[in-house]
């Protein structure tokens, strides 16, 4: 029997990492976004506290929240997870464009609209 308690050990040592990194990427994403903990636990129906036990690895994040944590910090759940997410079909190194895409997408989301806005209106003219 000893040897079961040893695997539950280290099962719940690797649960405690992998929550401590999903919660250290949740932080990440939210301070990308300009948000505070207060305004992403509201908008997740949430405490503050809860997130920040979330965000400190300290709870486990049910995952329930899963959709509308994605949504709204504009990640896919493999993101959010830490698996590696390769968005581009081709081999080789990703093109300057497919690099600059990735680079805005990890802007604010003020500064995206912004981004947005100035391809619309390069694009518009380019139309003309």
């Amino acid at each position: 029997m000893a040897g079961l308690s040893q695997l539950s050990l280290v099962m719940n040592l690797k649960d405690e990492q992998f929550f401590k990194a999903l919660g250290a990427r949740i932080a990440s994403a939210r301070k990308a976004h300009e948000l505070t903990q207060q305004q992403l636990a509201e908008q997740l129906g949430i405490a503050q506290q809860t997130l920040a036990h979330y965000e400190g690895g300290r709870l486990r994040l049910p995952a329930s929240l899963l959709p509308e944590l994605t949504r709204t910090l504009g990640l896919s759940c493999d993101e959010l997870l830490g698996q590696n997410v390769t968005r581009h079909s081709k081999r080789g190194p990703s093109s300057k464009l497919q690099q600059q895409i990735e680079a805005i997408s990890q802007l604010p989301k003020a500064r995206q609209r912004f981004v947005s806005e100035m391809l619309d209106t390069v694009l518009a003219q380019s139309q003309q």
